[in-house]
């Protein structure tokens, strides 16, 4: 079953950002134009996908009437409290109906190929996530270590606590609701989902074959607009 819903995480506090975050949300700052949530809205429509759900917090009106202009069909799930990514997408879960979801980062920019598509067509319903994966030397604007290792079959290992991986978590994935629904407690990570998907050999990954921002800090967003220029 292919996913037939998407989840946008747009609910951080965008701390990293500075004074660009102090009176909007960051999925509202400029990227060439336009903000990123467009960027991620666009990618979202050419995919395909008929359910969209954003979830919000700071700035959350904001956010709200930006949506209601650019995507009135969007479905928005209000966070009074920060959930984290695995708390929010399990509080949205009654919103985004039944089957694997798509989620995708609000603060990444992508060149090439569409992302969803590509993960759409490598989808097993063995899997119990697959995530975009993108070179740890090609991930631009990325200042981490690498996330995972990827064996030949697609499965994925942690990077040890001393070492850096091969690629770099690139913000958009297809994911089984079922282990995130039964994960205990309100405020947790979707790290902590994989990492059970890890030890089940559920959890595999796709190599984005594209360019690729992450925006997360303001130095991010010229990186991004060259990117994409």
């Amino acid at each position: 079953m292919k996913p037939r819903a998407v989840m946008i995480f747009a609910a951080g506090l965008g701390t990293r950002m500075g004074e660009l975050t102090r009176d909007r949300p960051k999925p509202l700052i400029e990227v060439a134009g336009r903000p990123l949530i467009d960027h991620a809205l666009a990618l979202v429509h050419d995919a395909g996908v008929p359910r969209i759900v954003v979830n919000v917090h700071a700035h959350a009106d904001a956010l709200r009437a930006h949506l209601a202009r650019v995507a009135p069909h969007a479905l928005v799930s209000h966070e009074p409290e920060r959930l984290e990514t695995g708390g929010g997408l399990k509080a949205a879960l009654s919103l985004l109906g039944d089957g694997p979801v798509f989620t995708l980062n609000a603060d990444m920019v992508w060149r090439g190929p569409n992302a969803l598509r590509q993960l759409a067509d490598a989808w097993t319903p063995d899997a119990g996530a697959l995530v975009a994966l993108v070179p740890r030397a090609a991930a631009v604007g990325h200042t981490g270590p690498g996330d995972f290792f990827r064996a030949a079959d697609g499965s994925l290992t942690r990077r040890g606590a001393h070492a850096s991986a091969d690629y770099v978590y690139a913000g958009a994935q297809i994911i089984d609701p079922t282990p995130v629904a039964a994960f205990p407690g309100r405020v947790f990570s979707l790290n902590a989902v994989w990492d059970g998907l890890i030890r089940a050999g559920r959890l595999r990954g796709a190599v984005y074959p594209g360019g690729w921002v992450d925006v997360g800090r303001p130095e991010g967003i010229a990186l991004a607009e060259a990117e994409l220029a």
